[in-house]
């Protein structure tokens, strides 16, 4: 059924009608909603700022600039190094504890990078344990020795990989699993050993992916703020929210904001121009099984190591100092207020997640159901804010909320002799809308891929029975989606419980969460009691975990990757 909203004059004896469904129209509407932000940062580059825009080239932009260039290419770099080479041996080698590294490779997925980097300067800062416990056995002072800085931007850039390095994993072992067994055996037919396969052959094959992981890593690493600001690093997340909060320059805030999503889009163009560049290729039809080569003694013990590191830097540790700290402290913190912050993170977190997954169902499905040019173009426009730093999305919130905020005020005591106040500003109501431009595109992208997954010859059989569009999605579409829904609510419920610099910016007045929480104690250089609100987030986090956990265990080696 479609309405009609246009009529098109092709000759003065007849026209064309254009019918656009309503569903359809709706979505459009939606994706234009959420894009308001976006639109308002990149907007902020049309008001006149030159004396912003001096003050900034000649005090702190150029600093923003270098940091943030090198962050990513340090990150990019370590993660790469962290990722991929575990991907390659749990994927086709055999060794002790191979299955059991296959799904705590994911693990640092579940702590916030800036709670890791709490953890780590706890230990390695000059009062911590390690550093006490080298001046006891060796009779040094503070100031004798020589120590690497964590509080510095090679520390920041070791926080964030590991914590970030799972994305390239996850992505490089499933691109390898998908290699054909045969295109390897070749190689090693012409004399290639198991290094030059692995160069020559399997990197190139998993090139792709591989970027791909890195360019989520280097957006991730672009949207930081925590770790960055706990370790005085001066960068484009902490400049815009020094700027709008410290010195009061919406105007300068924004345009530092639309800076940063050039940075974006460049990364985004990378990794499009990077799959579109791509000239390696199967030139054969045939996949044969995947079987994983044995490896005993030092091959073994270095297949370990190279495992292991990741693990315990990204997860075993941190976490193991997180729980001392919380058995000395959760006496004095876990108290009502602990539980009304556990509350507040967990009451957004479900809505968030629900309200995300629901609007990534309409959509998908309005897709699916109603694939014009206009309609794809929507749905992909709405998944774009994902790539988007929360900082931004926060600044971008606020500008068109405190327009419209001012409008109604004006208009009410223009007619009324009566001032309403902030009425979307600073409520709940803010926040909300923030994570789901922020956090929609994880919702999208996985009913999306739950649902191409559904063949559309059940969508045919539901119309010739009668079925409408509704009721298509309600009694066969949903129940066959279940596990893609679940998956969604879990993951947008874990990216919202860990979003820090969207919370901060735009909570209610005394309105506080776990995060916001771990990160006022930390600053406080009160580790110890940052240690129960850290926990409860990181334990919460393993939950998605498991899920990808178990799915990539599906795809192991010995699995027909045809299939």
């Amino acid at each position: 059924m479609s309405t009609t909203v246009d009529t098109v004059t092709l000759s003065p004896s007849y026209t064309r009608r254009v019918a656009v469904h309503p569903w359809a129209l709706a979505i459009v509407f939606v994706s234009f909603i959420l894009s308001l932000p976006l639109i308002a940062v990149a907007g902020s580059f049309l008001i006149p700022a030159k004396d912003i825009w001096q003050h900034l080239l000649q005090t702190v932009l150029p600093e923003y600039i270098v940091n943030s260039l090198f962050l990513m290419l340090g990150v990019g770099v370590m993660t790469a190094l962290l990722g991929i080479a575990p991907a390659w041996l749990v994927t086709m080698c055999k060794f002790p504890g191979s299955r059991m590294f296959e799904w705590a490779l994911l693990l640092p997925m579940a702590i916030p990078a800036y709670i890791i980097a709490y953890t780590y300067a706890g230990v390695l800062d000059a009062s911590g344990p390690v550093q006490s416990w080298l001046r006891e056995i060796t009779g040094w002072h503070y100031g004798e020795y020589w120590f690497p800085e964590i509080r510095s931007l090679g520390g920041a850039i070791a926080m964030l990989s590991f914590v970030l390095y799972p994305y390239v994993y996850l992505i490089s072992r499933a691109a390898f699993i998908g290699q054909s067994i045969c295109a390897l055996e070749v190689a090693r037919t012409l004399g290639c050993g198991p290094y030059k396969t692995f160069f020559k052959v399997a990197l190139p094959l998993a090139r792709p992916a591989i970027i791909v992981g890195l360019t989520l890593v280097l957006m991730e690493t672009l949207a930081d703020y925590g770790t960055v600001q706990y370790f005085g690093i001066a960068a484009f997340t902490t400049g815009i929210f020094r700027t709008w909060f410290g010195l009061g320059n919406s105007a300068a805030a924004a345009q530092l904001s639309a800076l940063l999503m050039l940075f974006v889009i460049v990364l985004i163009y990378i990794e499009y121009w990077s799959r579109k560049q791509q000239r390696y290729y199967h030139t054969s039809s045939r996949y044969g099984f995947l079987s994983q080569k044995k490896l005993r003694r030092w091959p073994a013990i270095i297949a370990i190591i190279v495992c292991s590191l990741p693990v315990f830097s990204g997860f075993l540790i941190p976490v193991g100092f997180l729980m001392k700290w919380a058995s000395l402290t959760y006496k004095s913190v876990v108290d009502q207020q602990f539980y009304i912050l556990m509350w507040h993170s967990i009451m957004l977190a479900i809505c968030a997640a629900l309200l995300a997954t629901v609007l990534a169902l309409f959509m998908a499905y309005g897709k699916r159901q109603y694939s014009k040019p206009l309609t794809k173009i929507a749905v992909n426009i709405s998944g774009m804010g994902y790539a988007v730093p929360g900082t931004v999305i926060a600044v971008g919130v606020m500008l068109p909320f405190a327009w419209l905020d001012r409008t109604i005020d004006n208009l009410f005591k223009s007619y009324f002799d009566l001032s309403t106040g902030l009425i979307l500003s600073g409520t709940l109501i803010a926040l909300m809308f923030a994570y789901m431009v922020r956090f929609l595109a994880v919702s999208l992208k996985t009913v999306d891929a739950g649902l191409t997954k559904i063949k559309p010859a059940m969508d045919d059989a539901g119309r010739s029975i009668g079925m409408k569009s509704v009721t298509l999605m309600r009694r066969v579409h949903m129940p066959m989606l279940r596990g893609s829904l679940l998956t969604a609510i879990l993951l947008v419920f874990v990216d919202v419980l860990k979003e820090l610099p969207a919370t901060l910016i735009l909570r209610p007045f005394n309105f506080n969460t776990l995060a916001i929480r771990a990160y006022e104690l930390a600053n406080e250089e009160r580790l110890a009691d940052a240690a129960c609100p850290a926990l409860a987030i990181v334990f919460v986090g393993i939950i998605p975990v498991i899920y990808l956990s178990r799915s990539i265990s599906t795809s192991r080696p010995g699995h027909d990757v045809s299939t």
